[in-house]
């Protein structure tokens, strides 16, 4: 009998998400030599180079050293690094590879796993696990939750006075890419006293994952879904309806968990999602299903015509139209596990 998603109802330990929180399975092997920059945008370089230079100034003595180093009561507050730039220009593997060029204690999660967190944990707890650490690593930092971000913003404070470098990456929303308006001027504006200790790196570039994304990620025939999960180790296969039903009764933070052992996921009767409860539980699922590589195999709604047109115009908006990037490429992994099967 097939798995299912919605049977199942994981309960991780606390030190689980902890021990979680590294680079994902998609970007354990990024590094900055196999880091690309299209030469069309010359900022992709450059950032490449910067973060190098930081990789190797981390755990340095801002101060210097010496007898004055030796006795410092209070370490000197780390400088950070704010990455900027739209969707899929790697952002995320630049990130990724900061945190495979530095050694020591470093945590990486993204601004979601990082909430959830410290919810579970409560704030003092966190900054005692993290307080330690050379470096802090934030992927997809976002700004539509007033309460998380000035939770974060406190977070960053504290570890960055401890002396604890943060690395934070945001997106840019499509229709502000050739504007001068990027992310960066809403975080600067966030952190407001830390901003001088930001410097803040602008990445161009196209979104690699959705080159002919409507052309290579069909919806599949419903039966083909079904019998290529059945015949495949590791699959789930689930109704649409049910799942987000099912979301709904697990909090987001063990949605990770909930993926264990899973090889692929098939979907029948997609549908377009047209209120933020469901919408912003189902960008987390496919943020965890990205970070895995788990492929997607979906009948029914076309997977690039996901969210409604009121959602994708929301405050949300960043999620969506990063969920809808990520959200295509799994179903063109998923596609092409059935051509290759053919």
């Amino acid at each position: 009998m097939t798995d299912t998603l919605t049977s199942r109802r994981p309960n991780p330990p606390l030190d689980r998400l902890v021990a979680d929180l590294v680079p994902p399975p998609r970007f354990a092997q990024a590094r900055l030599e196999n880091y690309i920059p299209d030469p069309r945008f010359p900022s992709q370089a450059a950032a490449k180079e910067q973060i190098g230079a930081f990789a190797r100034g981390i755990g340095k003595p801002a101060g210097g050293g010496g007898l004055r180093g030796m006795f410092r009561k209070k370490p000197a507050a780390a400088r950070g690094l704010y990455l900027d730039g739209g969707f899929g220009v790697g952002k995320t593997h630049l990130l990724t590879s900061l945190f495979h060029a530095t050694e020591g204690h470093r945590v990486y999660g993204t601004f979601v796993e990082y909430t959830n967190l410290v919810g579970a944990l409560g704030f003092n707890r966190a900054i005692e696990l993290f307080g330690d650490a050379i470096l802090l690593c934030i992927d997809e930092f976002e700004l539509d939750d007033p309460g998380d971000t000035l939770l974060m913003t406190r977070l960053i404070r504290e570890l960055s006075d401890r002396g604890v470098s943060i690395v934070a990456t945001s997106n840019t929303l499509p229709e502000a890419l050739g504007e001068g308006r990027f992310a960066a001027q809403d975080f600067l504006r966030e952190i407001q006293t830390m901003s001088e200790r930001f410097e803040v790196l602008r990445i161009d570039g196209h979104d690699y994952r959705r080159r002919d994304a409507v052309e290579e990620a069909p919806a599949l025939d419903p039966e083909l879904v079904a019998s290529h999960a059945a015949a495949t180790p590791g699959a789930t296969l689930d109704g649409f309806p049910e799942l987000l039903r099912h979301l709904a009764t697990v909090h987001p933070s063990r949605y990770g968990a909930m993926l264990d052992g899973v090889s692929s996921v098939h979907l029948q009767d997609l549908a377009q999602i047209a209120n933020h409860n469901d919408g912003l539980r189902f960008v987390v699922l496919v943020d965890r299903l990205y970070d895995r590589e788990i492929p997607v195999l979906a009948s029914g709604q076309h997977a690039a015509q996901m969210y409604s047109a009121e959602l994708l115009a929301s405050g949300y908006r960043k999620k969506y139209y990063r969920s809808l990037s990520r959200l295509s490429s799994l179903a063109r992994d998923g596609a092409a596990l059935v051509t290759r099967n053919a």
